[in-house]
């Protein structure tokens, strides 16, 4: 099950330029929450900060809290103990090229120094079907690559890959923005059915796919969280003039 995720004054800096400010957020646990607004506004160094992939740049760096649950995620925890609790799925699918299929899916539990064999291969095909991906890559598993698959195919590989690792909660930063229209349906539909047992934070452009997956969303301008509301209203009766204007299509 997954767990909610609390964020008090969250800042964040790429050098000099201040990118977010301010931010506080309550995510629900179990839920899909949609997160956007015009590109440069925030949203995926939001989401780099859920899991500290933010600070592995040298010139970023981050004030405030996050808590997944009760782990107060930067507060003398290795980032290492984060992002098993916390996996995160990119724009462009990243399939490991020179790895085969099952060898994607089970990469992270093996650096964990994960051995069991039989276990292993149990998970590796429940990653799979979680990702609604095992029956069509089934008689591939070791023989193909998992870069040698379809666009879509390779982001259900990923999202497994994440899966694998159990973890409570899945971040996906504009996971259907470079698929076609029947790839991001699949993507849609597992974030629909995945979102029961983890807590989901998706960034995305398309509004649509906003109000057809997640039951929260937020709207981000100039690196501000200018609202936060359930999906319905954000979308049919926001509260803040500059969420109807992005909504309606005046800017962004």
């Amino acid at each position: 099950m997954g767990v909610g995720i609390e964020v008090k004054d969250l800042n964040a800096w790429y050098g000099s330029t201040h990118t977010l400010r301010d931010i506080h957020l309550n995510i629900p646990a179990n839920h899909a929450t949609a997160l956007i607004g015009p590109s440069g506004c925030g949203k995926s160094t939001f989401v780099r900060c859920l899991n500290r992939m933010h600070e592995t740049n040298p010139i970023a760096r981050v004030t405030g809290t996050v808590k997944i649950g009760d782990l107060d995620i930067y507060n003398d925890v290795s980032p290492v103990v984060i992002r098993r609790r916390i996996g995160m799925v990119f724009q462009r699918p990243n399939p490991f090229p020179t790895m085969s299929i099952y060898d994607n899916v089970a990469s992270g539990l093996r650096l964990n120094g994960f051995r069991n064999r039989q276990a292993l291969d149990e998970i590796v095909e429940r990653s799979l079907r979680r990702a609604a991906l095992w029956d069509e890559v089934k008689d591939d598993l070791r023989r193909k690559s998992g870069a040698s698959i379809s666009g879509g195919q390779q982001q259900r590989l990923c999202i497994a890959r994440a899966l694998a690792v159990d973890p409570e909660v899945l971040l996906m930063d504009e996971p259907a923005s470079a698929l076609d229209p029947i790839s991001t349906a699949k993507i849609e539909d597992l974030i629909f059915h995945l979102k029961s047992e983890y807590t989901i934070v998706i960034v995305t452009h398309n509004m649509q796919q906003a109000a057809r997956v997640a039951e929260k969303t937020g709207f981000f301008l100039n690196g501000q969280l200018v609202e936060f509301d359930a999906t319905t209203k954000i979308f049919t009766n926001p509260s803040d003039k500059r969420t109807e204007d992005y909504i309606t299509g005046r800017f962004g």
